[in-house]
């Protein structure tokens, strides 16, 4: 049970091991319906799953400390790299950069997937908010894997979609249960391969073939809310003089929260914000991935100004 505290945002204590059953509704789906012949990898990816699985069950039973969480986390990522072969193999022309040296690779690829990770669960602090950014990310990745003929990679995406369509109806508020780390983590590994093998499948494509000509910035916006988020508080903590890695309140859902928002529409405003995120640099997919890059990193910093600037004038003026 996660029982309310300090840095909560639910007044009653509310079971926290419905991960176990979007574990399960995965699971099952990439099974039953990957045909067989086209099984391939598949097999270490799901090993990485039931590592995932086994820590995040094993934490919300009984918390772990930070260091063997992340631990378990770089064994199931250390699979998915060397065994999966789930790599970032380059930068794609950003800044001159195309093909990485093979350990450099391996080292940004280890990175970028624990990040992923861990980013899905530091937004999980309210209810439906990582599982509505799951679904997004799934929903607009399987599409296009689909079109592109990727059927593996399009159940795996889809599976996860109708697992957490059924986990929100039981995590709308008032919530009845919550994901915890063991729902988190998978759904942000999931997104991590998924995001990987966008950009990687993309680049092999030829121009006539559904290929988009910016796909690292796109990658990007698609994922903006948990990074968006995990940048933002990182930096807030720094500048703070704390550790990046000390709890508090400082997530935009927290302060989207103390503006008298409820659960649901701080987690529509956010979807919406990431839903658009996507559209724009769809739209402006020409301008390459340098600007579109600092397109976004501009919007993020407007929308950090604007939420910073309500904040501030609604402690002065709460009815304001």
């Amino acid at each position: 049970m996660d029982v309310p505290g300090d840095r909560a945002s639910h007044t009653r204590s509310v079971p926290t091991l419905g991960g176990i059953a979007i574990f399960g509704g995965v699971i099952f789906s990439i099974i039953l319906w990957t045909p067989f012949q086209v099984f391939g990898n598949l097999q270490y990816i799901l090993s990485a799953f039931v590592i995932i699985f086994l820590i995040g069950a094993k934490d919300d039973i009984m918390p772990l400390t930070p260091y063997k969480k992340m631990l378990g986390q770089l064994i199931a990522v250390l699979i998915l790299v060397f065994k999966a072969n789930i790599k970032i193999t380059s930068f794609y022309g950003i800044y001159g950069i195309e093909t990485l040296p093979e350990w450099m690779s391996i080292l940004f690829s280890i990175f970028t997937i624990l990040l992923i990770i861990n980013a899905f669960n530091l937004i999980d602090g309210i209810n439906t908010l990582c599982a509505s950014t799951g679904i997004l990310i799934s929903v607009t990745l399987g599409y296009w894997f689909k079109e592109v003929d990727q059927i593996v990679l399009s159940i795996i995406a889809f599976s996860l979609v109708g697992s957490l369509l059924a986990f929100l109806k039981y995590n709308i508020s008032p919530a009845k249960i919550f994901m915890g780390d063991t729902g988190s983590m998978m759904v942000g590994t999931i997104c991590a391969i998924l995001v990987i093998r966008f950009m990687e499948i993309n680049s092999s494509l030829l121009p006539d073939n559904m290929q988009i000509q910016a796909a690292p910035a796109l990658a990007i916006a698609i994922l903006f809310i948990p990074l968006y988020d995990t940048l933002r508080v990182f930096v807030l903590r720094l500048l703070k003089g704390k550790s990046p890695f000390s709890p508090d309140k400082q997530h935009v859902h927290h302060v989207l929260l103390s503006l008298g928002l409820n659960h649901l529409q701080t987690t529509s405003i956010l979807i919406i914000l990431n839903t658009l995120m996507i559209g724009i640099v769809s739209f402006f997919i020409d301008w390459g991935n340098v600007n579109l890059l600092l397109l976004i990193v501009g919007m993020g910093l407007i929308f950090s100004a604007a939420i910073n600037y309500i904040n501030k004038q609604h402690l002065k003026h709460p009815s304001y």
